[in-house]
């Protein structure tokens, strides 16, 4: 294994790191200034996909184990930028969608999570350090990721690219509509690295996982930079419900 090869392979360690650090400033940001439960979804979606960064290190530490496998799938492939994409929905649509469409798709993931648990695992197929979908039997199980991951892409970058087209109207508040681009890209890169690792090309999603999840925090870093509206804006933003009073 060159150098190059495995620093890629320990890159979900520092994912890991920045997840965690990203999911305790939301919880903060909820404690101290409360908030609806749009910023809930965001720093669950946090957990989430540091613990699915957790368990691309562990493989590469200490190899393959079918546990940490099934764990990843599930909190990778099925939940990824669902938490996310939820939060956005809760804070940009009205309360009846979110509260159905968090309930369906909460459904899906519930079922796909089972059926994970279930499938038999060919080992055979599983590389030592790094993760794969080879390994499942029941391969229909795999067709549940590309309708979540469609989701969360639609309204997490969906929701951003909006938000940043008002913005980009208001001069003062340009740190917001950068802040907005930096979030859509970074929530496109990991939709990107999944599609790669679905053709055995595990190292693409060990970048872009790393890469969106700076992205998104560098996004919302930037919206904090901004003034506050002076206008009610149509809709509230998942950043400005991030700000500080």
């Amino acid at each position: 294994m060159s150098p190059l090869h495995s620093l890629v392979l320990h890159l979900p360690l520092v994912s890991t790191l920045v997840a965690f650090s990203f999911a305790f400033v939301l919880f903060q940001r909820r404690r101290v200034k409360g908030g609806g439960p749009h910023l809930l979804w965001w720093a669950i979606g946090m957990i989430t996909y540091g613990l699915g960064t957790l368990t691309e290190s562990l493989t590469t530490l200490f190899g393959w184990q079918p546990f940490v496998f099934r764990v990843w799938y599930i909190v990778g492939a099925f939940l990824g930028g669902y938490p996310l994409a939820q939060g956005s929905i809760y804070l940009l649509m009205n309360r009846r969608f979110a509260d159905w469409s968090a309930r369906i798709v909460t459904t899906v993931i519930v079922i796909g999570a089972i059926l994970m648990f279930l499938t038999p695992l060919d080992a055979s197929l599983a590389e030592p350090h790094r993760l794969s979908g080879a390994p499942i039997v029941w391969k229909r199980i795999r067709l549940i990721s590309p309708f979540l991951n469609i989701y969360a892409v639609a309204f997490l970058v969906g929701g951003a690219i909006l938000s940043a087209a008002h913005f980009r109207k208001s001069p003062e508040l340009r740190s917001r509509f950068y802040g907005n681009v930096l979030i859509a890209l970074g929530g496109i890169l990991p939709a990107i690295g999944g599609t790669a690792t679905r053709f055995g090309y595990v190292e693409v999603l060990y970048v872009t996982e790393l890469m969106g999840l700076l992205l998104i925090f560098s996004g919302y870093r930037a919206c904090l930079q901004g003034p506050q509206p002076v206008a009610a804006a149509p809709r509230a933003t998942p950043a400005e419900k991030m700000q500080p009073a």
